[in-house]
């Protein structure tokens, strides 16, 4: 095995060798985006600064994203060369960003596929500043899924990931904690719990990187609805804007999935946080983070059960579920 990321285990020789395997290979998943050119992130930083962008906002936020993630427990951070930025895309009237389909952080493969904000037909970004702010939301999420703890054990010579963060799953598929219902405002879903936390830390660090930095909402539709989502500064009638997007078809996409990730993730994390936490969501959160990225779910169960009465974090997770045979989740 050539690379594990800071806090994975492996289990079984079979297992490291798939690993390893998938890790040397990512053609998988750049194979999904055929029209899209990718590049390391190095490499897409190193060409913008080449053709006169100001690369120093992409710089400053990942060393306060360093300094704060170290408070956490992790202790590096996604290599550049394992994050794969997508531009001079071929076809016509591509859009990127943060919510373009089928990209984000690739554990198997330990490899984030990401792309450049706005028009992609194109070397460079139109607008730099507001792409370098999504790509900083975006290294920062992702640098959270990459240091997160995880476990793999061998299954018919394959690495089966049995830990991710807080969340559990039986080598036989039996998930710990079940699916939301559809539309629900609230969640008692692990995973759901652990994106929201890994993007309100990742927005925090954007939107303290654009404020140093001056960087303000452009003023279209879109581009003002990015900015706010970068920074999580959105807003509850933003979503009756989406109709109003000017643009194509992929813009217009585009604006409604920043919309659908509101609801669905970040929404439903700032509301659990409300429930379990109040007057100490920002405590609670530093807490999740914490587990989060050493595995460890003591301390933070502790801290539910001084507020909420003993196996909290059982009791709102745990499916029955996780016991039955041959059930999956």
């Amino acid at each position: 095995m050539t690379q594990l990321a800071p806090n994975e285990s492996v289990t079984g020789a079979g297992a490291m060798a798939g690993l390893a395997a998938m890790r040397a290979d990512v053609a998988s998943l750049t194979g999904r985006h055929p029209a899209h050119v990718f590049r390391p992130l190095s490499e897409i930083l190193g060409q913008w600064a080449a053709d006169g962008i100001d690369i120093t906002l992409f710089h400053a936020g990942v060393e306060n994203a360093e300094r704060r993630y170290a408070g956490y427990g992790l202790v590096k951070m996604l290599p550049l060369d394992r994050v794969l930025v997508g531009c001079e895309s071929s076809r016509a009237g591509a859009f990127g960003g943060f919510h373009h389909p089928d990209q984000g952080y690739r554990h198997l493969q330990m490899v984030a596929v990401i792309t450049m904000y706005g028009p992609m037909e194109r070397r460079n970004p139109e607008r730099p500043a507001l792409a370098l702010l999504d790509l900083l939301r975006a290294y920062a999420h992702d640098c959270l899924h990459y240091g997160s703890r995880r476990r793999y054990v061998e299954m018919a010579g394959m690495p089966v990931r049995t830990q991710y963060g807080i969340n559990y799953r039986r080598a036989t598929g039996q998930s710990y904690s079940a699916a939301d219902q559809c539309g629900s405002h609230h969640t008692r879903n692990i995973g759901i719990v652990m994106e929201g936390a890994c993007d309100k830390e990742a927005r925090y660090i954007t939107r303290q990187t654009a404020k140093r930095f001056g960087v303000t909402a452009p003023p279209d539709i879109l581009g003002s609805l990015a900015f706010r989502d970068v920074t999580g500064t959105l807003t509850a009638e933003d979503a009756g804007q989406v109709a109003d997007v000017a643009g194509n078809e992929e813009q217009k996409l585009y604006s409604a999935a920043v919309c659908d990730y509101e609801k669905g993730v970040n929404g439903r994390y700032a509301h659990f946080l409300e429930e379990f936490a109040p007057g100490e969501e920002n405590e609670c959160h530093k807490r999740l983070l914490a587990a989060i990225i050493s595995g460890d779910v003591s301390q933070l169960g502790a801290w539910l059960d001084d507020r909420h009465g003993p196996g909290t974090f059982t009791g709102l997770f745990r499916t029955p579920e996780y016991f039955t045979p041959g059930l999956t989740g």
